[in-house]
């Protein structure tokens, strides 16, 4: 009977996850409007040798026999794949620590050990190992960088030092409340690090040009040389 209970009480939590998991994913989807999905207004013409594509009035060059899906070597940079990981890990997992401050769930516990862990990994990936190179930038795009890389060093450090401590208050202290607010405490930093570090981000793709079909960074073995 207790382990019946204990699974019962596992696969709501799970449930309750993936709950949270479909909200934010439906959220998201929401936020690009309906615009960006409606396609009566785009045409594509095929006609031999002449084929040509009409998207929304404006007339463009064919594009030769390219694939629908780019290859990872397409991309002079791996960042924007990498990056989407920490933002939605470190987020979910500064939720679930929060309400485990009231809950004080084993379970919980787990979910959030598992989800800083890697949120942590997915942070120091994103800013270190696949850290984009730029030239050529105005003081403006500099500036704007550097406010990104300073969220993001801060995004790496507070998700480590929340992953350290989140094991020291499952497995030594045995999820004292106050260790419990301590780990929510710095994984909301974390959440709040990498939002902004995202905000930057979108900031300099969107907005100031760095990034959109390689422009002003340089490929990784174009680094390496």
């Amino acid at each position: 009977m207790v382990s019946q209970h204990k699974s019962n009480r596992l696969i709501f939590w799970a449930k309750s996850v993936l709950l949270m998991l479909f909200f934010f994913s439906g959220t998201a989807a929401f936020a690009h409007g309906d615009d960006d999905h409606k396609k009566k207004d785009t045409m594509v013409q095929v006609q031999g040798d002449d084929h040509h594509e009409t998207v929304e009035g404006h007339s463009h060059p064919p594009q030769g026999n390219k694939p629908l899906q780019a290859d990872f070597n397409d991309f002079p940079n791996l960042h924007p794949l990498m990056v989407h990981f920490p933002i939605v890990l470190l987020l979910l997992a500064a939720i679930l620590a929060i309400a485990n401050i009231l809950f004080l769930k084993k379970e919980l516990d787990w979910l959030i050990t598992i989800l800083t862990g890697l949120g942590a990994l997915g942070a120091y990936a994103a800013g270190r190992w696949f850290h984009p190179h730029v030239h050529e930038l105005t003081d403006h795009m500099q500036a704007v960088l550097d406010q990104h890389d300073l969220y993001a060093d801060w995004t790496i450090w507070l998700s480590i030092t929340a992953f350290v401590l989140q094991l020291v208050s499952q497995f030594i202290l045995k999820q004292k409340r106050w260790a419990v607010i301590l780990v929510s405490l710095v994984l909301a930093g974390a959440a709040y690090a990498v939002s902004q570090a995202g905000h930057y981000g979108s900031q300099l793709v969107h907005i100031e040009g760095v990034g959109p079909k390689g422009n002003h960074l340089e490929s990784e073995e174009t680094h390496e040389h």
